[in-house]
Parts: structure tokens; C-alpha cells; sequence
């Protein structure tokens, strides 16, 4: 998740209303769709999931892993908000979730009625008249679809214009119903606006003959970062009777040609339509990241029928949700309500959103090199949030969906080799340094473990290896592990706030965290290191996964709580860091990457058991974690306790001692219960979080980052969830549904059965893994991964001398403490 700093201060809590209401408004815009259709899976996925409280969803069309989206734009930051006033257009590229702005909707498109003349509704003398701001459109809820694959909305303004959307990998298309009295209408295509904090720097557009329009735009990526390049092209299913463009000028009817910067901040291009011999205006459009042939080569190859004619609205979403359903129904979820089943197939259908495709349909993708190359036989893949998913969807693509999982571990490779570095939040063609610490280690630890890198694997240890000992050049555009130097020398990575960035972060403005990230880091990296026969390199790295001990004060107390032993910012001579009250708050916001030393304390998964002797042992652990998720009022108020106790505003990092369900560092820790004996109270604090997802626009809590989150709650659901990266170890609790039937790329089956589990808060009185008992609170993902049944038995009482409550139930540390 990463901050949006420019955000007005109420936005966090603005816009919350009571769930009921938000669920009755829903339901009542997807009434329409109900009655329809029966409910397949991709008919039970609600895009407009995350779309309110900053859940930063969209809500618009694509396809799994698509390169072209097309959604909404409005005034948010993150380009839509479930309570935007105006549809301002139709952009054409989405980020799905991030915390960020600049987020897309790149190349917006709206339909529009009234003339465009001198004085006219579009005043061709004044340019301000072609302000997506002043044009937007008014829309309605009502009969407002949101299915994966398919988007449907009503504009109210212009007579009123019915919009639709969907979207295959590479081109989509959008077709616009103008009312039955409109004798003509234009279709608006603005190349210098993007979402109101996407910023474009440079644009171009072209009107091609009497059915196309293409062109090219570079904007700022997220959070202000490098210039990038989408070129576009738009072709449409009948000709125009007349065009135009506008620019600094005003508009020029008959124009063809118009390329401004973003000092003068108007440019595109208006295509009217005769509506005498039908009100539907149909375009097919298609992007690219390489030049503009590859957006021509993506529409002539997925926007048209192969004759060389134009795809049809209509078949093209006839694709778009085969492909969907093809998606979703590799997992069946049996029982629960239809809200509960829409809230899971909605988490799939967004974490199987990206990594987007990066390679155009001939194969060609631009790399961190600035240089155009090909992946032949393979799908390179663009836009990587590595802080967010390596803690969770990056495991359940490699379960899932194994040759993804080999393709984007493919793409990291290809970045490395044509960059020089691997990435930290990759976006588009280059490295946006966004975030701190070293999350590509544990995200290509795990497709390593497993079995995503075969062939791959000293490729990739090498890249791995340069990026753990070293430091990129300062004319790298990657930033890697600035905090290497010292942490290599001292153990530590140093706090220093003045410390200079190549972006918006570095790890030592958050010494604090980086150093725990590291040192997690460079624990998933030594099994690799190991298996691959480089012994002292697997020695050295598992001596400094100790390295959480360089920032553990044991003397750091908090009179609140009565706990004493938190992890703390170091300076770079070594001292701990004091503010200037004198005194270290583990509350505070110092040292500690949108989290505080309370939360970040439980980030030691390489060696629970020391954690546990650092607070004192392993009942005192289970106190301390009791604090942490307010347990005694989880069993109070099992369905609402969670939202009062744990939620604060989606960006509300500091001042907290309690676990933080918008955001990414806690999200293991429900699963520590289970670790040190007491795997009932992981079962309560998983269907509490639970609670937070709802069919609803809020029904994402905070930020969804690429998936991260979604991924979260469908392994929460499932029955199993990853620990700790590198290990394979897959730990066991309750699942959501009575039963998942999970059909893996292997062609075998993994079905998860839990009579019962629908029925509320239950607890695992046995397990079995095909009918042969399972002591144990965890199991290797290898074993998962070939198929079979697990199967729990649950109970309405937890039994706390039971299943799982045994020292040798819990797994081993990975790099358990050296013993001298």
C-alpha cells in the first residue's frame, strides 16, 4: 500500500456510509443483472467491490492480466470513486488498487451530444470548452452493471447516452447508445487529460481516414515518477461524417493533426456521427507500451475477426467472459450466501487482474533498457507491487496459476537483465522506487519453492545474489537496497530521513522496517542458495535473517500495555534513535514504513520461536497478541468487533498499536496463534477479518494493491495461507465455505471440506490430508500441489489441549538462531 500525501485529510473519512445502505444500493443496481442471467462466476463477481473508501478498484472492463482496461474517470486520485459526480470518460489503462495517484486512465473517450462550433455547446474558439472537467457527463446507478469481463452505465446528461464496455488482453471495446431523438452525436477522444492526478506531459493525436483516430501520450507515473509512453489506436464501426480537433487554438473542424505539452493543457479529437440509421456507435481500441504499430498490431490481431473486419461488441464480450469463466470456475466454492460467493469470486477475479501483460500481440515489449525486445513463445508482464504482493497474491498465482507464476518470474528476470537491477514497485518500463526493503527476494524465493523458475534457477540466483551484496550505481535508475552499505557492515540499515532517494522512498528514511525486511529477506533467499549448491552464500545469508536482533530494544517499555522489547530505529553510529520528546514511542511514526514498531514487531517469521523468547516467551507472546487484535472483544462481538476495533482511515499508519487489515505488514499475523499453540484464536481473528469484506463499494478494507489484499482473503477462505517466503510452508486453519474444489494447471484436484464452516466462528477438532490424519498446523506446498482432499472437522468450542496446540505441531523456523 503506499500514501497518498497529497490527499485532502477528510477524503479517508468522507465518503464512509453505513454498510446496509451501501449493500441496499448495490443490490438494487444489479437487479437488472439477477434476473438476466443465472449466476455463473463471472456473473457473480461485483466490480464495483473497492470502489469507495479507498479500496481504489475500478469498476470498468478487462481481461485477466489484460494490457487495456476500460473504466470511468473522475476526481479521485486513483482515477474512480463509487460517488463521483461526473463520469469525466472512458479511460484505457487502470492500475488496479494502489495507494497511489497517477493510476491511469490514459486516453479518455466520452460520448456527447450538441454542436461543436463557434459558440457553440463545444465553443471551437475557446479551448477551456474541451475541459473534461466542464464536459463530463452525469450518470445514474440505476441499471449500472459490473460483471468481470463487462461494464454497463447510463449517462444522464446529453439526452441521456448508455455506455458499455469490455476488453480482451490486448484491444477492447466500447459501445455508446445514444437516445432515439438524437440525430446526431460525437464521440470525444481527449489525449491530454488522464484521471485528475494522472499528468500528461505530452500528446499527440491523429484522425486516420473516416473510421479511426490513433495517437500517442506521456505521462508521470505513479507517485510523480518517470515519463512513460502509451500509444493508442481507436478504430470505429462506421464511418464519421465529420471531424475536428482542438488544442491551444480552440478546435479546427477538419483538422487531422494536433500535438501539445502539457503547458498547453488541451489536445484531442472530436468524431460525429450520423445517428439516422442506428444510435449505436461502436469502437474497438487497442494500447501499447512499444510504438504505435504495436497498438494497430493488438487491434488487427484481438479487435477484429481475423477477415480483417471489426469485432463486434457483442462477440467481443462473448470472449471477454468465456475467458472470465474459464478463470473463475477452476475454483468452486460450495454454500454460502449469493453476497458471500460474490465477495469471494470478486477477490479472485482482482487478484488475477496483474501483473498486466506488457507484450504486445507480436510479442514485442519495451524493457527497462528503453529498448524494444521480444518474447517469443512467452507473455512478458508489466507493473509489479512487490512490497504488497509478495505476502500474498504472488503465492496464489504460483498455486493457481503455475505458468503465469513462470512468466512473470521470466519478466523480473528480463528486467534485471535489461536494467541492470531487479525492480522494487516496477511500473510500466522502469523501476518507480516506490516502498522500502527488498520485497523481489521473497517474491522470487517463493516462485522458486514453487517450481515457477525451473530452468531458471541459477539465472536467477545471480540476480538475487548481486541484489543482496550490493548497491545499484547512482546512475541506475534502480534504487535496490540503498541501505546495503551499513547493513552489510553494522547489521543494521540506518535511520536518516536526509538520506537522498532516487524517488518518492529509500529504505533509510524507515531504518526501522527496512532492516526487518532485509533480514526476512535474506532468509527466503538461503534454501535457494542452498538447493543451488552455493553452501557459504546459504550460511551467510541465514546469520543475517538474525539481524532483527540489531533493531530489538529490550529495554523499550510502553506503560500503556505494560509490555517491555520492541523493535526501534538505530542511527548509523549505532545508537537508538530518540525523538525530541526525549523518549521512543512504539506507537509513533518514526523509523517504521506506514506501520509503527508495534506492528512491525511480528515481523520476524523466519524465527518465531526467538521472537517469542524476545517477549518473554510463548504465553506472554499470546498476551501481547491478544492486545493486538482487542481478542476479548473479537469474542464479544464476533461480527462487529473487527471494524470497530482494528479499522482506522485507510491511511492512518502511526499512532496505532493494533493490527491494521488495510495494510500489508500485519496481514501474517493472525496466523502466529497457530505457531505458538493456540491455533483456535488464528481461526477467530481470520473470520472476524472476513467480516470486512462485503458486497458492497466498500468491501475492500483499504487499499486492494494489485490483488494483495483480495489474495489475503481468498487463502483466509480456502484454508490454508503461506508463511513465511522461501519455505513452502502452508499454514492450516478454518475455511469459509463448506467445501472448494480447486482444479490446479496439473490437471488434479484439491478439495478443501469443512462441513459446518458456513455456520459461523468454528474451530479444528482434526484434519486429514486424503483420510490420513494431520497433526500438524501446517503442510508443504508441494503436497498441496498435487491434488487431493483436505478435509477438516470443526467444532463449535475450541479445544485448547487439541489439534495443533502442541510444540511439534507448528513448523520449524526456517533460519532458526545460531547457537554459539
Amino acid at each position: 500500500m503506499q500514501p497518498v500525501s497529497r490527499m485532502p485529510s477528510a477524503t479517508a473519512s468522507r465518503f464512509r456510509r453505513p454498510l446496509a445502505a451501501a449493500a441496499c444500493l448495490l443490490a438494487v443496481s444489479l437487479a437488472p443483472l439477477s434476473q438476466a442471467a443465472p449466476a455463473t462466476p463471472e456473473r457473480e463477481v461485483n466490480t464495483f467491490i473497492g470502489t469507495q473508501d479507498d479500496g481504489n478498484t475500478f469498476p470498468g472492463a478487462s481481461a485477466p492480466f489484460g494490457l487495456i482496461q476500460v473504466s470511468p474517470i473522475g476526481l479521485h486520485y486513483a482515477g474512480w470513486r463509487y460517488d463521483e459526480e461526473k463520469i469525466l470518460g472512458f479511460g484505457h489503462s487502470f492500475v488496479s488498487g494502489a495507494g497511489c495517484w497517477e493510476q491511469g486512465g490514459q486516453v479518455s473517450v466520452l460520448p456527447v451530444t450538441g454542436s461543436i462550433a463557434p459558440g457553440g455547446d463545444f465553443d471551437t474558439g475557446d479551448a477551456k470548452s474541451f475541459d473534461q472537467k466542464r464536459y463530463g457527463a452525469r450518470y445514474t446507478h440505476d441499471g449500472e452493471v459490473g460483471q468481470a469481463g463487462y461494464y454497463r452505465v447510463r449517462l444522464t446528461d446529453y439526452g441521456g447516452i448508455d455506455a458499455e464496455a469490455t476488453a480482451l488482453t490486448r484491444a477492447a471495446a466500447e459501445r455508446y447508445t445514444f437516445a432515439a431523438d438524437a440525430g446526431s452525436g460525437h464521440v470525444l477522444v481527449n489525449v491530454s487529460q488522464a484521471n485528475n492526478r494522472h499528468r500528461v506531459t505530452g500528446s499527440q493525436v491523429r484522425v486516420v481516414g473516416d473510421r479511426a483516430v490513433e495517437g500517442q501520450l506521456t505521462t508521470l507515473s505513479f507517485c510523480g515518477g518517470h515519463q512513460y509512453t502509451t500509444w493508442f489506436r481507436i478504430e470505429f464501426d462506421r464511418p464519421f461524417k465529420a471531424f475536428g480537433v482542438w488544442g491551444q487554438a480552440g478546435g479546427t473542424p477538419g483538422a487531422r493533426f494536433s500535438m501539445e505539452s502539457e503547458h498547453d493543457p488541451y489536445n484531442g479529437a472530436w468524431l460525429s456521427f450520423d445517428l439516422e440509421d442506428g444510435r449505436s456507435v461502436t469502437a474497438i481500441s487497442a494500447i501499447s507500451h512499444v510504438d504505435i504499430e504495436g497498438a494497430r498490431e493488438n487491434l488487427r490481431r484481438e479487435g477484429s475477426d481475423g477477415n480483417g473486419r471489426l469485432l463486434g461488441f457483442d462477440a467481443m464480450r462473448k470472449r471477454a467472459q468465456a475467458d472470465w469463466a474459464r478463470e473463475l470456475s477452476s475454483v468452486k466454492v460450495h454454500g454460502g450466501s449469493k453476497d458471500e460467493r460474490s465477495v469471494f469470486y470478486t477477490a479472485l477475479y482482482h487478484a488475477l487482474l496483474q501483473p498486466m501483460t506488457g507484450s504486445d500481440a507480436d510479442g514485442r515489449y519495451r524493457g527497462y533498457d528503453n529498448a524494444i525486445h521480444v518474447a517469443d513463445g512467452w507473455t512478458y508482464h508489466e507493473y509489479f507491487s512487490l512490497w504488497d504482493t509478495y505476502r500474498s497474491q504472488n503465492q496464489l498465482l504460483a498455486l493457481l496459476r503455475p505458468q503465469r507464476a513462470r512468466d512473470i518470474g521470466r519478466s523480473l528476470l528480463a528486467i534485471d537483465a535489461q536494467g541492470g537491477w531487479l525492480p522494487r514497485w516496477g511500473y510500466a518500463d522502469f523501476d518507480s522506487n516506490v516502498m522500502t526493503g527488498d520485497p523481489v527476494t521473497p517474491f522470487l524465493a517463493d516462485l522458486w519453492r514453487y517450481g515457477a523458475l525451473q530452468g531458471m534457477e541459477q539465472e536467477a540466483w545471480q540476480a538475487l545474489w548481486k541484489n543482496a551484496e550490493g548497491v545499484p550505481p547512482l546512475e541506475s535508475r534502480h534504487e535496490g537496497r540503498a541501505g546495503n552499505a551499513n547493513y552489510l557492515k553494522d547489521g543494521f540499515v540506518f535511520y536518516d530521513r536526509t538520506f537522498p532517494a532516487k524517488g518518492m522512498d529509500v529504505d533509510p528514511h524507515q531504518g526501522g522496517s527496512a532492516t526487518l525486511e532485509y533480514a526476512l529477506a535474506d532468509c527466503a533467499l538461503a534454501p535457494m542458495a542452498a538447493a543451488l549448491g552455493h553452501a557459504d552464500a546459504a550460511a551467510t545469508l541465514r546469520a543475517r535473517a538474525g539481524n532483527w536482533r540489531k533493531v530489538w530494544d529490550a529495554d523499550l517499555a510502553e506503560a500503556d500495555t505494560g509490555f517491555a522489547g520492541f523493535p526501534r530505529p538505530r542511527m548509523q553510529g549505532g545508537e537508538w534513535f530518540t525523538p525530541p520528546t526525549g523518549s521512543y514511542d512504539p506507537r509513533s511514526h518514526y523509523g517504521f514504513h506506514e506501520g509503527t514498531s508495534w506492528q512491525y514487531q511480528w515481523l520476524v517469521p523466519q524465527d518465531l520461536p526467538s521472537l517469542a523468547q524476545a517477549m518473554g516467551g510463548r504465553e506472554a507472546m499470546g498476551r501481547r497478541l491478544d492486545a493486538f487484535f482487542a481478542y476479548d472483544e473479537l469474542l464479544a462481538d464476533p461480527e462487529g468487533a473487527a471494524r470497530k476495533a482494528w479499522v482506522a482511515g485507510p491511511y492512518s499508519y502511526y499512532g496505532q498499536y493494533r493490527f491494521n487489515p488495510n495494510n500489508e505488514p500485519t496481514m501474517h499475523v493472525p496466523g502466529l496463534y497457530s505457531l505458538i499453540g493456540q491455533p483456535w484464536k488464528t481461526a477467530t481473528v481470520l473470520r472476524a477479518a472476513q467480516t470486512l469484506f462485503t458486497n458492497a463499494p466498500n468491501g475492500v478494507t483499504g487499499n486492494d494493491d494489485l490483488g494483495t489484499m483480495s489474495a489475503w482473503y481468498l487463502f483466509g477462505a480456502m484454508g490454508f495461507s503461506p508463511l513465511m517466503p522461501g519455505s513452502g510452508q502452508m499454514l492450516l486453519h478454518p475455511p469459509r465455505f463448506d467445501r472448494i474444489d480447486i482444479a490446479l494447471e496439473n490437471g488434479r484436484t484439491l478439495s478443501v471440506r469443512a462441513p459446518g464452516a458456513n455456520d459461523g466462528v468454528r474451530y479444528i477438532r482434526s484434519a486429514s490430508l486424503d483420510g490420513k490424519p494431520q497433526a500438524a498446523t501446517w503442510v508443504d506446498v508441494g503436497r498441496l500441489q498435487q491434488g487431493g482432499t483436505l478435509a477438516y472437522a470443526l467444532d463449535a468450542t475450541p479445544d485448547t489441549q487439541g489439534w495443533g496446540t502442541h510444540v511439534a505441531d507448528a513448523p520449524p523456523a526456517l533460519c532458526p538462531a545460531v547457537v554459539q
